[in-house]
């Protein structure tokens, strides 16, 4: 019982009605074949759909329904386009006309291919494209902080070449007062010197020297305030201005941000990811091409066993059940006898029942 709900299912799927695939039971197996391919490629369309919105809306309160409706929409919408397109091929007509009758699904087939399998490749390589966005956030932050630094260094030159100056001397006068202290200390010891008497005792050059000392330490506790007050109104310009905040991202943060990396951001990252010259970025290049060659195939499934299957006993009775009505249909003969009944039968009524029959008899009276 499954199993024949599940052959009619399939049947219905493959476009072509079941009240002739049902009269002809060599017929079953091939529409069922037909039926499926087209089913199942209507399935990878709904998956892959609804994963790429699911990127679109993520972080949404309502993104997952939204991908799963999304996804059932185009899934429903291939099926019905490969129904449409696979029941107006005619087996009976030569094999160029059902080439020609096929080329605008084969065009749409290579475009649906690529939708289709951009997404599923975004799921596949997704360690790669992860590590791809951590190497990309990284360097966008760092430039993000020398951009800040530039226009902030830009902004207080004055201040801070001030602040260069008054380090430049206080280093170097740093390194004079040290010199000078060690002289001193061998003055007083007596260590004779190209700079020293060598007369043991504070005399008059070891005063000499702790004046000059004296002066120089002055000089440094003077320029050690106003390099104190300088960076201390800097730091407080960086924190009002948010420089300080201006942090390389850690590696939690950067899993984070990549993990929840847009549908754009992961596109992106894929095609900068095959566009590498690596050996890896070669690899998975191909890996993409052979995969979009798979979906083009898959896409075209459909088609490929519609075209190769032969002409069987349902196209045959389909294509003179056609021509019958078509034939029916097109009689201008305007005393045809079934024209005339058609004509009142389709208008649905008993009234147009009764005149059909009135005609027909008055008809056959003028025949007499």
């Amino acid at each position: 019982m499954i199993f024949s709900r599940l052959q009619r299912f399939f049947w219905v799927c493959a476009g072509t009605s079941v009240d002739f695939i049902e009269k002809y039971p060599t017929e079953h197996s091939k529409y069922f074949g037909i039926g499926a391919t087209i089913f199942f490629t209507a399935l990878f369309a709904a998956l892959s759909g609804g994963y790429a919105l699911y990127f679109v809306f993520a972080g949404t309160p309502l993104g997952e329904l939204w991908a799963v409706l999304f996804g059932i929409i185009w899934g429903v919408a291939i099926l019905n386009l490969d129904r449409s397109i696979v029941s107006g091929i005619n087996k009976t007509s030569k094999g160029l006309k059902q080439f020609l009758q096929a080329s605008p699904r084969l065009v749409f087939a290579v475009l649906i291919a690529f939708v289709i399998a951009r997404p599923l490749e975004l799921k596949i390589f997704d360690k790669e494209i992860h590590e791809q966005l951590r190497a990309r956030y990284l360097s966008e932050q760092k430039e993000r902080i020398v951009k800040v630094q530039q226009s902030f260094s830009e902004k207080y030159g004055l201040e801070l070449a001030q602040i260069k100056t008054y380090q430049d001397e206080y280093d170097k006068l740093s390194s004079e007062v040290n010199h000078l202290r060690e002289e001193l200390k061998q003055e007083v010891f007596g260590s004779r010197t190209s700079t020293t008497s060598g007369v043991q005792g504070y005399g008059t050059y070891a005063k000499n020297k702790e004046l000059v000392v004296s002066a120089k330490q002055t000089r440094l506790e003077f320029l050690a305030g106003q390099l104190a007050e300088l960076r201390g109104y800097m730091n407080r310009q960086k924190a009002a201005e948010g420089i300080n905040n201006q942090m390389m991202l850690t590696d939690d943060k950067l899993d984070g941000k990549a993990a929840h990396a847009g549908f754009a951001d992961r596109n992106w990252a894929l095609g900068e990811l095959t566009h590498s010259s690596s050996d890896v970025s070669r690899s998975s290049a191909n890996a993409i091409v052979f995969i979009t060659l798979l979906f083009i195939v898959f896409e075209c499934a459909p088609l490929i066993v519609k075209l190769l299957a032969d002409a069987g006993p349902s196209d045959i009775d389909i294509k003179e059940t056609e021509s019958r009505i078509i034939t029916q249909l097109t009689n201008t003969s305007f005393f045809s006898r079934n024209r005339s009944i058609r004509e009142y039968r389709f208008m649905g009524s008993k009234i147009g029942r009764r005149r059909a029959k009135k005609y027909v008899s008055n008809k056959r009276g003028w025949g007499r």
